[in-house]
């Protein structure tokens, strides 16, 4: 097996209609995520990821059932195996616990854009659950951890930290970020320290590890 590029994700897709896969095609042009293949379905991902260099795996459930999608994934046993992101709309509360049960690290919405997506990947590489915010209590249980409620630092946060934190969790820069919101590089930089304080976090990748934890990050 070949070395994985420092920072490149190689993402194996599953999607099965050409729709689908075309919208997927978003991805193609990050620098962050490699597509190192593809398959329409759980079923024949198995041989094809054997065959493969692969990190993470992204499954788009568009059509399917939640609870026909849970016990595929179960029985392909494919997301034990590799960090696992599955892209799906209106799914009940129980579909996410269950999805979890069956091993998938993240949940995210078909419209999900580019740079979410490439967060999540990221979170979920690094060993981390991604879901929707309210669902944060669900990851505690899950990782084990103690997860403070997601309130305490919401009220902690002011409306333009938010924006700050979600462009942080995009990989944006304190330049890019001051220029989207049009204020000064130095103003910028200050949001960024308050975040970090009001977080415990020593990094800008520790903030966004914390917040999408917290479910504070909207991925």
């Amino acid at each position: 097996m070949g070395k994985r590029r420092r920072g490149v994700i190689r993402l194996f897709m599953i999607a099965a209609s050409p729709a689908s896969q075309a919208g997927l095609e978003k991805l193609r042009p990050l620098k962050a995520v490699k597509l190192s293949g593809r398959a329409t379905g759980l079923e024949a991902a198995g041989a094809q990821l054997a065959e493969t260099e692969a990190d993470v795996i992204l499954v788009d459930a568009t059509g399917e059932r939640p609870g026909d999608l849970t016990d595929s994934l179960i029985e392909s046993d494919l997301a034990s195996d590799l960090p696992t992101i599955v892209l799906a709309d209106d799914l009940p509360g129980d579909a996410y616990r269950a999805l979890l049960h069956a091993g998938v690290r993240g949940v995210l919405p078909r419209n999900a854009s580019s740079d979410q997506l490439l967060s999540a990947l990221e979170a979920v590489f690094s060993g981390l659950v991604v879901l929707p915010p309210e669902q944060a209590q669900m990851v505690a249980a899950r990782t084990g951890g103690p997860t403070p409620p997601a309130d305490e630092f919401t009220e902690s946060l002011t409306p333009r930290e938010h924006d700050v934190l979600q462009m942080l969790a995009a990989g944006l820069a304190n330049k890019e970020i001051a220029s989207r919101l049009a204020i000064s590089e130095h103003t910028a930089k200050f949001h960024v320290a308050s975040i970090l304080a009001k977080l415990g976090a020593e990094s800008r990748t520790e903030a966004v590890s914390l917040a999408i934890r917290r479910g504070l990050v909207l991925l």
